[in-house]
């Protein structure tokens, strides 16, 4: 069924059956996100649950760890991840995503962001980001070697520009991202690093810090995150309504107001 379709069976069927769906048909969905998607499951979640009476039992990791779960046999009905995962997630048929159930949600862009009230840096070109990394005494950044797509996308931009030892040398890691108290925004509230390097959304949700603004548009490589079921989920109608639900136009305002862009349909 077209995604536009699905949303018009789901908001009849609110409207029809109020938020106190028959309690017999309500699910407990579970859900694995990606950490970067976090505030936005946060915001629209419980407005999900008010208007179909399911309820939500997120858990958000980084690509690397959800593949690991997910293969270890840990029972999720869907999840929420980089399209790109979905190869690296199915490689192999241990496990399966059901066919069309795949909808794209929201593209990221990769940013910098310093200590409140500090001075910006020029991060307007590539030279200029290059001089700005170069000058900082430490910079923060995902570890690359955990498997998110942040980390390994940062680490080739320091490779593009030629400076991978020198940030090496002076980089503050965030080794488990999905611990909103150890990231790179945090890293730099702290006062633990100079520049934080990150996706937007995750540096906008951390508190006493400013974005200096996103890379250079050569240096971007965008990711779409997108939701998809996984075979074996308890209730496919109810996955698919959730699913149709991060399409809707309340769940759109939410992901700009986080600091993504809402996918195309």
């Amino acid at each position: 069924m077209r995604i536009g379709a699905l949303i018009a069976v789901m908001g009849a069927w609110v409207l029809v059956l109020g938020p106190a769906c028959d309690a017999v048909h309500a699910e407990e969905l579970r859900v694995l996100g990606v950490v970067a998607m976090r505030e936005v499951m946060l915001d629209v979640g419980p407005s999900f649950e008010r208007a179909t009476g399911h309820t939500l039992a997120v858990t958000f990791d980084t690509l690397g760890f959800i593949t690991k779960r997910v293969e270890a046999g840990e029972a999720f009905d869907v999840v929420v991840i980089p399209r790109a995962g979905l190869e690296r997630l199915t490689q192999g048929g241990k496990v399966k995503v059901l066919p069309d159930s795949t909808v794209d949600l929201a593209t990221s862009i990769a940013g910098v962001a310093v200590r409140k009230g500090a001075p910006k840096p020029d991060i307007s070109t590539s030279e200029a980001f290059k001089r700005t990394l170069l000058a900082a005494n430490s910079v923060a950044r995902p570890d690359p070697t955990s498997g998110g797509a942040s980390g390994a996308h940062i680490a080739r931009v320091l490779e593009r520009l030629g400076i991978a030892d020198e940030v090496k040398s002076k980089s503050v890691i965030a080794s488990r991202p999905a611990d909103a108290r150890a990231t790179p925004g945090s890293s730099v509230a702290d006062g633990d690093a100079d520049l934080g390097l990150h996706q937007v959304e995750e540096l906008m949700a951390v508190a006493g810090i400013d974005i200096v603004g996103p890379f250079p548009a050569e240096l971007q490589e965008p990711l779409v995150f997108s939701a998809c079921m996984l075979a074996g989920a308890k209730d496919a109608d109810a996955v698919r309504a959730f699913i149709a639900f991060l399409r809707t136009p309340e769940a759109t305002a939410a992901i700009k107001a986080k600091g993504l862009e809402p996918a195309r349909p």
